[in-house]
């Protein structure tokens, strides 16, 4: 699975604003919920729901967000780059201003575990991130998150 099968140019956001988890939830659940076909409230209180479980606040100023929602068809994903970086519990307790949301259908098993590795090996390289907080350019951020080369060697 590559992040290319999980982001189009149309689920990466440049410029987020938000200021507080809780909204960037909500915000990111309405555009998801666009980009699936789904109802918001569904697609929040999923999110919300597995937040109850444990952050998804990775470290190092990264969330990944993730659940799985009834109807889904296949796996879809949607990057934001924070303005400027939210208190969202994460397990080193630094903001973040890098998330990736993902959702996956209720039977995805084992294939939503490999894309959140996936998504996760990627946004540990430091290097990546740095490039991913230089810019605020949509198209840039999505060949960043996409490149091949980059989420080989993550």
């Amino acid at each position: 699975m590559n992040i290319a099968d999980l982001i189009t140019p149309q689920s990466v956001i440049a410029s987020f604003r938000v200021s507080s988890k809780k909204q960037a939830l909500q915000e990111l659940a309405k555009k998801a919920a666009s980009l699936v076909g789904q109802p918001e409230k569904l697609v929040y209180d999923v999110l919300s729901e597995r937040e109850r479980l444990g952050t998804t606040g990775v470290g190092l100023g990264i969330a990944i967000p993730h659940g799985k929602l009834p109807g889904l068809e296949r796996m879809t994903g949607l990057f934001a780059r924070l303005d400027k970086p939210v208190d969202f519990e994460a397990i080193d307790n630094q903001p973040v201003d890098l998330v990736f949301l993902m959702l996956a259908p209720e039977d995805a098993g084992a294939d939503h575990l490999k894309a959140l590795a996936r998504v996760s090996r990627l946004l540990r390289d430091r290097a990546v991130c740095a490039k991913l907080r230089g810019t605020d350019d949509a198209d840039a951020l999505y060949a960043l998150l996409t490149d091949e080369r980059a989420s080989d060697a993550a």
